[in-house]
């Protein structure tokens, strides 16, 4: 899962960072209604966590540009205004979730999960490609009932390729997918072509068939024709 967090407290910032990167997921940063902006239209995410009192603008009016522009992304507003107004009105212009703070980690990440599995799960919990399942909970990955030994890198890239199924991904989306913000301390994408090597030969050595599919030139495919 990828995240942006529109928040402008620093220590929580780094807090909520830290959490999300240790239960394997990127989580990038942004203080500012503006910041937020440039990095939304740079990059994908799958939620975006967004404070509402911000240095240079409210929170409700990103809001409002997130859903005319990517309606698929989830939303979870954390927030000190914990006003029901404030909560009933921030659900009506789209937010999935409300949360007030201050809160529990394991609770925002909690929430991320479930908007996140509602958006590209429809809520569930597993997710299957052909002979492939992924249980997004316990992060395991079965071929044909046997187990592939994964990093956690791995099982989320075989994820955003089931998830992107039979979309053209470029080195580049993928590395912004799975690494964020930490990609622009690499010299290159060579990385990413060594983990889709990897991933593909557990898949075939458990007897999955070669789903992961290169187009030279332009990046990778997960295609279901068999």
């Amino acid at each position: 899962m990828k995240l942006l967090l529109v928040e402008d407290q620093e220590e929580l910032a780094v807090g909520i960072r830290n959490y999300f990167s240790k239960e394997g997921d990127v989580c990038e940063h942004a203080a500012t209604v503006s910041k937020a902006t440039e990095k939304l239209y740079a990059f994908s995410y799958d939620v975006l966590l967004l404070d509402l009192m911000l240095p240079d603008g409210d929170g409700l009016s990103l809001l409002g540009v997130v859903k005319e522009n990517w309606p698929e992304m989830g939303v979870v507003i954390i927030s000190a205004k914990n006003a029901l107004n404030d909560k009933l009105f921030g659900l009506e212009s789209g937010a999935d979730d409300y949360l007030p703070k201050p809160f529990h980690l394991a609770e925002l990440n909690a929430r991320a999960n479930a908007v996140f599995r509602r958006r590209k799960q429809e809520g569930k919990q597993s997710i299957n490609f052909k002979e492939i399942m992924l249980n997004l909970d316990s992060y395991e990955a079965k071929v044909h009932e046997q187990t592939l030994e994964l990093t956690k890198k791995e099982f989320e890239l075989l994820h955003y390729f089931i998830i992107n199924q039979n979309r053209l991904l470029t080195k580049q989306a993928i590395a912004e997918h799975l690494w964020g913000d930490y990609m622009d301390t690499m010299d290159s994408f060579d990385f990413v072509y060594q983990h889709i090597k990897n991933l593909r030969k557990k898949i075939m050595h458990a007897g999955g068939k070669d789903y992961l599919k290169t187009v030279y030139g332009a990046g990778y495919k997960m295609k279901d024709e068999t």
